[in-house]
């Protein structure tokens, strides 16, 4: 044989043990071949299931990035009013206002009363997340406390005048803004950012942990806050929930402080169960708290998006349920209706100059007395509330409670 005329070939090499002719492996016709066209079929499927996963996560991430509703009126409000804003003492700390509002308007929401176009603040808690993310300090502001209302901004553009009015009218009057500038007054501390949750938020956030467990020493029946419960532990859901933390005369006293105390209870509770490995390590049960949650919330731009909310439960989820401490304002019957409330000073002072500064703040359980503060704490006179105990500590003591001790403690 030749190549060209006159050239002889080479002949083939001869195959040997231990060697393959091209594309052929021994005793396996087109073995290297085979495995090569194998692999790069596995390699494009491997492709095809990575960029599939891609897919859903953005598209879950869009959704839920989606859920959230931006508050940019407060925003535009604040920023008129800024120079009488007090500073940011420790700018590393977090101040987030959280507000329960009481609107009838939207799905789920009417079957609460009837909608008059206005809406209060059924709930107030100031929350204080100090530098490093060593604790959280949950405050509680009463709805009837007697306060100074700043001259505020109403929807339909008019302004109201400054007043001293009970503080859930500061919702009504002028909205979060309204609020936001009344308990900056009220506390020299600067709120960085606020959430707002409404009635039907507050119940699908309570369902997407499966429910939280209480304890009811009487069984309860209040037509107006929908509960009806036996005695007992139970864990409730959504309509259930939500009528526990809202009932006021057909619990303990008939007071909103009792209404309070069971408010920091149950969030306590929750905090706790959010907090669990069943919730947070799994996707398909954390899928939809994520859900609930940025469908529930109305927020500044500064946390109105999935990532800036997952920053901040990233940089609270180290914090230990027993740093998660809840409290009140010290306050005491206001000394001319005695169905509102007044702060106890100097205990009130002490407790915002602790937290606007960041310093600890150390919380205690205790039967609360008359003047609005606790075991540990200081009279309105700023004297121990027993002469013969000793000097208190530099550190002011509050009655409260944290996230570990649960409802039904």
């Amino acid at each position: 044989m030749t190549d060209r005329a006159g050239t002889p070939a080479e002949p083939d090499p001869p195959a040997t043990e231990g060697t393959a002719a091209e594309g052929t492996a021994p005793g396996t016709p087109g073995g290297p071949r085979r495995r090569r066209h194998w692999l790069r079929w596995t390699a494009l499927g491997v492709s095809l299931v990575v960029l599939a996963a891609a897919g859903v996560g953005w598209w879950f991430y869009r959704k839920l990035d989606g859920n959230i509703t931006t508050d940019t009126t407060a925003a535009d409000e604040l920023r008129r009013y800024e120079k009488e804003r007090p500073p940011a003492v420790a700018s590393a700390a977090r101040n987030i206002l959280l507000i329960g509002s009481d609107t009838r308007s939207g799905e789920g929401n009417r079957t609460y009363g009837k909608d008059r176009g206005t809406q209060r603040s059924d709930t107030t808690i100031l929350l204080h997340l100090s530098a490093g993310r060593r604790t959280a300090t949950a405050v509680s502001v009463p709805r009837d406390l007697m306060v100074t209302i700043p001259g505020c901004r109403k929807a339909d553009g008019t302004r109201t005048r400054e007043q001293f009015a009970q503080f859930n009218w500061a919702f009504e009057f002028g909205g979060t803004a309204c609020t936001i500038r009344t308990v900056e007054k009220l506390t020299g501390i600067r709120v960085d950012h606020h959430m707002v949750i409404d009635f039907r938020g507050f119940k699908k956030m309570v369902d997407a942990v499966d429910g939280v467990e209480v304890c009811l020493k009487e069984p309860v029946d209040d037509p107006a806050a929908k509960l009806k419960l036996p005695a007992g532990r139970q864990t409730l859901h959504g309509e259930q929930a939500l009528g526990f933390v809202r009932a006021r005369k057909s619990l303990g006293n008939g007071s909103d402080t009792e209404r309070m105390d069971r408010q920091q209870q149950f969030l306590g509770a929750l905090v706790s169960k959010v907090q669990s490995n069943g919730v947070l390590l799994n996707p398909t049960r954390l899928y939809p708290v994520l859900d609930a949650a940025t469908k529930a919330i109305t927020t500044d731009q500064g946390l109105d998006s999935l990532r800036d909310l997952y920053d901040l439960a990233r940089s609270m989820r180290a914090i230990p349920t027993d740093r998660v401490q809840f409290l009140t304002v010290p306050r005491r019957p206001y000394t001319y209706n005695a169905n509102r409330d007044e702060l106890v000073q100097p205990a009130a002072s002490q407790l915002f100059r602790q937290l606007r500064e960041d310093r600890a703040v150390v919380v205690t359980p205790g039967e609360e007395k008359k003047d609005g503060t606790g075991t540990g704490g200081t009279g309105a006179d700023g004297k121990p509330d027993d002469a013969d105990a000793p000097a208190p500590s530099t550190t002011p003591t509050f009655t409260g409670r944290n996230a570990a001790e649960g409802v039904c403690s």
